[in-house]
């Protein structure tokens, strides 16, 4: 006969229904089953009994290999180092560089702490002490490294059956504002980085006009070779070289009339060009940007804010967020482009639509009014 059974860290009374298999008065079934000497008790999340069965069964599976595993005792550390080695070459160098630092302030919380035994205690003792003196976006990329390595520990390592820290919310972080240089901005910008000798000189002046004709990004314009201009087929070729994109994958884009200028002309003034060459020897223009901003009086606009540029002229122009996002290297098909931009296609909307007017009762008509006649 089953019966009744009351288990501590529940808050209801679990009916046995079968070999190690309970249910609660909602009708969620409950594992709990010893392996070698330890006790779990794990809900099962479902109300379907023949489901149910199934997950326990495998749930028994895991925990045996889990509880026989040689690694079932590596520490935090040790399991870190395992899973650095093991993204080191799936991810580009900056991501890498970026998960590195998450650890090393990860580590005065976890480090010597046997993986199989952290504890929800463990991560909420993190997240009340190093969360509250850091950003909220720090706090997100460090929860989310967190996250990778007990997830590691657990599917490939097989030491835990649990993630306590999968439960731990991100923190809301405030709305990005976008600066993006409006025409007359980037004009004095231009003007401002082409009398200063050295951004000259170093190529700066010139990489700036680049990112805001192109829309490319930072990295992959640094990388653009001459054999990726083909003026034939008014195209350039995006690899982002041996790194590649952020996508991973390589794009074509055209040469906007003011992009094949800026080519023209550089090569017109270089006279013999390489095709293995990079256009640009210059590897970062902020120090350059933000000289020439300050002379001008204009926002600290940063080398980011060109491939704003470039979109908010691809949306004036109207172009759709699809060939935009094509164009930015977004395999989203536009969400993120209309979801970043989308308020300035309202604008740019409103502005157009001050500038028609269907009212026949109107007597004086504004100016630049678009005026629809009948014929006859």
């Amino acid at each position: 006969m089953y019966g009744y059974v009351v288990i501590s860290n529940q808050s209801s009374r679990l009916y046995r229904v079968g070999e190690c298999l309970y249910r609660n008065g909602h009708g969620v079934y409950f594992a709990w089953f010893s392996v070698r000497g330890k006790q779990l008790k794990r809900s099962l999340k479902t109300s379907d009994k023949e489901l149910a069965r199934r997950r326990l069964a495998e749930l028994r599976k895991i925990a045996a290999r889990l509880h026989g595993s040689d690694d079932r005792n590596l520490r935090f550390e040790e399991v870190v180092k395992s899973w650095l080695e093991s993204i080191q070459g799936g991810v580009k160098p900056s991501t890498y560089k970026r998960r590195v630092v998450c650890i090393n302030q990860l580590m005065p919380f976890f480090k010597t702490i046997p993986m199989r035994s952290m504890t929800a205690a463990d991560i909420e003792k993190w997240k009340l002490r190093r969360g509250a003196s850091i950003a909220a976006r720090t706090f997100n990329k460090e929860l989310e490294t967190l996250n990778h390595v007990i997830r590691y520990a657990r599917d490939v390592k097989g030491i835990i059956l649990d993630n306590p820290a999968e439960k731990v919310r991100n923190r809301k972080t405030a709305a990005a504002t976008i600066e993006i240089p409006s025409k007359e901005q980037f004009r004095r910008l231009v003007l401002e980085l082409r009398n200063e000798p050295q951004a000259v000189r170093s190529g700066a002046a010139a990489f700036a006009e680049f990112l805001a004709y192109s829309g490319l990004r930072l990295g992959e314009g640094r990388e653009v070779q001459w054999r990726d201009v083909n003026f034939d087929l008014n195209t350039l070729l995006v690899t982002g070289g041996e790194t590649g994109t952020k996508n991973h994958q390589d794009r074509t884009v055209p040469l906007f009339p003011g992009l094949r200028r800026l080519l023209e002309y550089i090569m017109k003034e270089r006279g013999e060009i390489i095709n293995e060459d990079r256009i640009f020897g210059v590897k970062d223009i902020r120090q350059a940007l933000g000289s020439a901003c300050r002379r001008a009086g204009l926002p600290r606009f940063g080398h980011h804010a060109l491939r704003h540029f470039f979109c908010s002229n691809a949306i004036e122009a109207g172009v759709d967020f699809k060939a935009i996002a094509g164009w930015l290297g977004h395999k989203d098909g536009g969400v993120l482009a209309a979801k970043t931009y989308g308020h300035l296609r309202s604008e740019h909307s409103a502005a157009m639509a001050r500038r028609l007017t269907f009212d026949a009762m109107s007597e004086a008509l504004p100016e630049s009014t678009i005026v629809f006649r009948q014929n006859g």
